[in-house]
């Protein structure tokens, strides 16, 4: 099913689906430490991204095994309804427990629809610019992220908290409105059946991709950081929108995804990868020092920029490992290193932060010394692995 041309019409519904996806899902995220106090739970900040990732990564083996077995469409839709749903009932949520309770449920979202985004993608282009591809699909996606946190945190200045959980709603209907519309790419498919559900030992990790997982575990360390701690450290330095931080950062990784996608293609994915990581490093430390608004976006940039290089390239690499008829395991696989990584950088950093102003430099900091290991045994492992 691949197609001469890099960008056709399946590529821009797909793009248009995943920008709607992740502005639903990031759009309430700025808003959830300060319900999560309202509802009595305060000390637990870091369990709000931490939980979500749980089911995340542990939905991802039955994601990828479905998406090579149904389609990637079905695996797409499934989880983008679940997005919906969940919107729909945070309104509803009364107590700590049922918060979270819901925040597992709303993990299954992104345990589904972006493994069989990705899957899909690698269906459909070039193998000699999945890198440039990557880039360009990361861009519909980092779009929607800044779009759905800057829209989320106006909506939450301005109305109500419950304004925002029904816009995510609406706008992940939308995007299973266009899925719906989109042709299946897997050629030889089975029919669901609750046998696919169990789970032999070899289908859970992929590990011709291990060496790309390992390093995205260590890489979005930062990130789930970032999502736990941003929006008080906002406040903290009197930025009112708390979402702002994220818009800025991912604007900024916009042009880089691109750039970067396309220079991997040609250099090798390693090469670009180590800069990305050394540069995250120095991001974090700059944060760290941020005093002002000036200083924490400025810093917020040179962040977007080390994701902006570090996702496309690390998406194209596990793919380039990949058996062909292997490639949603191997998505998966990726996928479940990048929750666990996002889940203990929450989790971590709610626990350095303690929900104390005095322990921001701290936290920071721990982002700053993982990014740098990730950086260490990305030039250990690929010298004993000899990958590119």
């Amino acid at each position: 099913m691949k197609q001469e041309r890099l960008i056709n019409r399946p590529f821009i519904a797909l793009s248009f689906s995943a920008f709607l996806f992740f502005a639903s899902f990031n759009m309430i995220i700025p808003m959830l430490p300060d319900y999560l106090t309202s509802l009595g739970g305060g000390e637990y900040k870091g369990l709000i991204i931490a939980l979500f990732t749980v089911t995340a990564g542990l939905s991802r083996p039955f994601s990828g095994k479905l998406a090579d077995q149904i389609g990637r469409l079905p695996v797409m839709i499934f989880g983008a309804v679940i997005c919906f749903i969940a919107g729909l009932a945070y309104p509803f949520v009364t107590g700590v427990v049922a918060f979270f309770a819901l925040r597992l449920l709303h993990g299954f979202s992104t345990g589904f629809t972006p493994t069989g985004n990705a899957a899909y993608v690698a269906d459909i282009v070039p193998f000699n610019r999945r890198g440039e591809a990557m880039g360009i699909i990361g861009v519909a996606i980092s779009i929607g992220t800044a779009t759905g946190n800057a829209l989320g945190g106006y909506i939450g200045s301005k109305f109500p908290i419950d304004y925002v959980f029904y816009t995510s709603a609406v706008t992940a209907v939308m995007s299973v409105i266009i899925l719906s519309g989109m042709n299946e790419t897997l050629t030889e498919r089975v029919q669901f059946n609750f046998g696919l559900l169990k789970l032999k030992r070899n289908e859970i990790i992929e590990k011709k991709v291990l060496v790309p997982a390992i390093y995205m575990a260590l890489s979005v360390y930062s990130f789930g950081l970032v999502l736990t701690i941003m929006p008080d450290y906002s406040a903290h330095l009197g930025i009112n929108n708390k979402g702002l931080f994220f818009a800025v950062f991912v604007l900024a990784s916009l042009g880089v995804r691109i750039v970067a996608g396309k220079i991997s293609d040609k250099v090798g994915r390693v090469k670009v990868l180590k800069v990305s990581s050394f540069l995250l490093s120095i991001a974090m430390i700059l944060i760290a020092f941020s005093n002002s608004f000036i200083s924490l976006m400025g810093a917020g940039i040179i962040f977007g920029f080390a994701v902006g290089m570090n996702s496309p390239t690390v998406f194209a690499w596990a793919i380039d490992l990949a058996e062909d008829n292997k490639r949603g395991k191997a998505l998966a696989t990726l996928y479940i290193f990048l929750e666990l990584g996002i889940g203990m950088g929450a989790f971590i950093s709610g626990w350095v932060y303690s929900n104390s102003s005095a322990n921001f430099e701290r936290t920071f900091y721990t982002g700053a010394a993982v990014a740098l290991i990730g950086f260490i045994y990305l030039n250990i492992a690929t010298r004993i692995r000899k990958l590119t």
